[in-house]
Parts: structure tokens; C-alpha cells; sequence
């Protein structure tokens, strides 16, 4: 892993009732995320993902790009821009900003409908497993 490396992309399409079994793992019931009706009377497009599945997809693309081991992960930052729904796929992009051999930062955004949903997410991985 070298600065200026781009990290494997990840894509993922969450299916439409990804946001139940989230809600039921994270406890957050917000109805916004379970009731399609609720969320459409609030004016939003239909139910909307969790942030922080969008920030675990970053956590996902990080670890793997450090060899997969998610204990790797030491610190992750991000900036939540947009709103995420099911049944759109989401793309995960990134680079190496810095790298030593033992440890990298990454910086990545996660993407759906060429929507930012997030941006300025910063990882930092270490120590690194050398395959």
C-alpha cells in the first residue's frame, strides 16, 4: 500500500428491508428508517438508510483494503452529506493519502445516485498484515 494507491471499490445494493434488521441491531426504531409512510409525511423520498450503515460500509471497504482484519481499523472520521435508501447500489471509493509500511490513513466517500452520502471520511489502519 503506497500514497496515491486507490482502494478496491466497494458496491453494495441494500435490499429494501435492510433498514428493519439495522433498526433492530443498532436499536434505533427512529420511524424514518422502518415506516415508509412516516418518512414520506415528513417529506423524505421513502424510508431512509441509517448513517451509520453507511459509515460501517466505509469501515468494510477500509479493513479490506488493509487486508481484511478489522481489528487493523484505529480510528475512522466522517462527514454524513446525503441520505441513503435501499435498493440503489452504493459505491465505496478511496485513496492512500499516507503509508509506511506499518501504517496508512485512507480517504474514502461513499456514494449512491452520484450522491456524496459520505464524504471526507478519513481511516487509519495499522499495524498492516504483508501478504
Amino acid at each position: 500500500m503506497n500514497a496515491g494507491d486507490s482502494i478496491p471499490e466497494l458496491r453494495v445494493t441494500p435490499d429494501r428491508y435492510l433498514p428493519h434488521r439495522y433498526a433492530g441491531a443498532s436499536g434505533d426504531f427512529n420511524p424514518i428508517h422502518i415506516d415508509r409512510e412516516f418518512a414520506t409525511q415528513v417529506g423524505l423520498p421513502g424510508n431512509i438508510l441509517h448513517g451509520l450503515y453507511g459509515m460501517a460500509l466505509v469501515a468494510r471497504a477500509a479493513t479490506a483494503a488493509g487486508g481484511g482484519d478489522p481489528r487493523s481499523l484505529r480510528r475512522l472520521a466522517v462527514q454524513f452529506r446525503g441520505m441513503g435508501v435501499p435498493e440503489q447500489e452504493i459505491a465505496v471509493t478511496g485513496t492512500v493519502a499516507e503509508a509506511d509500511g506499518e501504517r496508512a490513513v485512507l480517504e474514502t466517500v461513499a456514494e449512491q445516485g452520484g450522491k456524496q452520502i459520505i464524504r471526507n471520511a478519513v481511516a487509519e489502519l495499522g499495524p498492516l498484515r504483508h501478504n
